[in-house]
Order: structure tokens, then sequence, then C-alpha cells
């Protein structure tokens, strides 16, 4: 299934058809848990999800249905225990001759924004904000010290995860926390896609767009360390929840600035697409280039800033 929720705090299951998108409204399922209060009827319908499953299939089979447009998409999840993020986990199209050592970063909760939501540059002399797309799991159950054959099992479903980056932020040595986990800088969503639904997530096709221009465009084949020691490795560090995130990296080739006025759409294959702007009080600009256009043009580095605060010689 393909879970929404949508007008604030309805949940509701997708259904796909020739004619268009549409949602069935299937909260009055989920109403005792819901009384938990806003953000926490997710991570509870995940943990309880076998008490509910069949009830909720039932009603999205015989319900009818509002089309999609004519809701308002929030993100899936909005108080996950802990967001986990894998770094460097790509082999970049073969151009790494070996996985880098395996490795990861804490997000805040408090960074997640939903479809059609705002990214908002900070005013930090960073070098360049970039916005990674990214598979990511959400766990279905308490994950502790999990071993790789079984960590499938712990995998309530995927969905979009755009991996927000202040690059360049000093001191050099705290850089994860600092250039990571910036308010608005984890947009999610729009689905929250049951594992049933996607029958191999290491071969998924992962798109991004800036302003309609195809910027990201890699397979989940390609990731380093796979889904199943990714679990194994963070959830022997720390205990995992349902409702958890797990984003699973990026390819960086086709990373580029995002700036003022941007409209960012990511389409991780079977996930729907999720589409949000980005705002810059600066307004700072960078060339559109990605890192793998300025390697072609035998450039090092990031992208240099071009203009506004904190530019060299602006």
């Amino acid at each position: 299934m393909k879970l929404v929720v949508f007008n604030q705090d309805r949940l509701g299951v997708v259904k796909q058809s020739a004619g268009g998108d549409s949602v069935v409204d299937v909260s009055d399922i989920v109403a005792a848990i819901a009384q938990a209060g806003p953000g926490h009827m997710m991570n509870t319908l995940i943990a309880h999800w076998a008490d509910y499953r069949e009830a909720i299939e039932q009603a999205a089979n015989s319900r009818a249905a509002l089309p999609l447009a004519q809701v308002s998409i929030g993100a899936p999840l909005t108080r996950p225990s802990s967001i986990d993020c894998m770094a460097v986990n790509y082999m970049e199209d073969g151009t790494r001759s070996e996985p880098a050592p395996i490795n990861a970063f804490h997000k805040a909760a408090s960074c997640i924004i939903g479809p059609g939501g705002t990214m908002v540059l900070p005013d930090i002399p960073a070098s360049v904000f970039e916005g990674e797309a990214e598979l990511a799991l959400v766990i279905g159950k308490r994950a502790s010290h999990v071993p790789a054959a079984r960590a499938m099992e712990y995998v309530f479903g995927y969905m979009n995860f755009i991996d927000g980056s202040a690059r360049g932020v000093v001191p050099p040595n705290n850089v994860f926390y600092q250039m990571k986990s910036r308010a608005s800088f984890a947009p999610i969503g729009p689905y929250l896609v049951t594992a049933d639904e996607v029958a191999d997530p290491l071969n998924l096709q992962v798109k991004l767009w800036v302003n309609g221009e195809l910027k990201q465009d890699y397979n989940t084949s390609d990731m380093a360390h796979k889904i199943s020691r990714c679990i194994e490795w963070v959830s022997s560090i720390h205990d995992l929840e349902p409702g958890d995130i797990l984003a699973l990296g990026t390819n960086h080739r086709g990373l580029s600035a995002f700036q003022d006025g941007d409209r960012i759409e990511l389409e991780c294959e079977g996930m729907g697409r999720l589409a949000i702007t980005v705002r810059d009080e600066l307004k700072r600009t960078w060339a559109r280039e990605t890192r793998l256009e300025r390697e072609q043009k035998g450039l090092e580095g990031l992208t240099p800033q071009l203009s506004g605060k904190y530019a060299q010689g602006g």
C-alpha cells in the first residue's frame, strides 16, 4: 500500500489508475491511535500494523476515493525517534575502486518537511548548498543488533528522501552536524510505500530534477553497503524503533547547487514524486553545473559561489 497523511492529520491509501491518482480516507480505522496526538499516529500504526492492515486494505478496496489533486499531502512521518543517513554509500558508477568505510550521521526529526514544503538556506558561510536524492527505508519493529541475514524483516516500507547539505561549514572537524541537521533539510514523501510493494529495493531508478532539468539519475544497484548491511551496522550502534528513518545514501556525481526559487522534484521508482521549493533570503547564486560536469571540464572542488553574501570578493 501507498500510505499518505493528508489534510493535516488524516490517513489515506493512494489508489493509482489511468484516470489519475486518488486517495481513500481510512482515518476512522485508526481513530483510537490517532488520539495520541499529531505526528504519533503513523509511528503507532507501523508498530501495530498486523492489527490494522486487513481493515485498511478492505476499506481501500471498497470505499469511494477523492482525486489526489484535491487534497493537501503532508510528510508521511513527522516524529521518528531517529533519522540515520548513510554517508558515501555508492560506488559512483564504478568510479570508486572499493566501498568507503561504512559511516552514517544523524539528522534531527525537526528537519522534516513534506511535499510542497520549502527548504530554507540559512545565513551561514557555506561553500554551496546541495540536496541529495535518496531512497529511505522506514523501520517496522524495534531493531537491536540485527544480523544482516534477518535485516529485511525489519523494513516496513520505503519513501523519497532529500538530504539537504550545507557544504564547507567550519570548523572541518564538526562537519556532519552543522552541514546536515539544519531546519527543513529533510524533505520526505509524498507516500510511505509498504515493503511488499517493492519487489527489489536494490534495483530502483532514482531521479532528481532542478527546475525541470534532470540532474541526478542513478540506480540503487550501485549501493556500496547494501540495505541489510546498513541495518545491521546502524542497529549495532543504537536501537531503531518503528517509524525510524534510514536514508541509504546517494550517487554524488549529479549534485548541483540549490538556490533561491528553485523547484526540486525527486522520484525514486514507485515512490511517487516529491516536490519542494528552495528559499534563500540572501539570493546567493552558484553555477548550475553538476559535480560530474565540473569533473568533465577538468575543474576541481565544489562549484564556487558567484554572487551574494559570503561570495569571495562579494
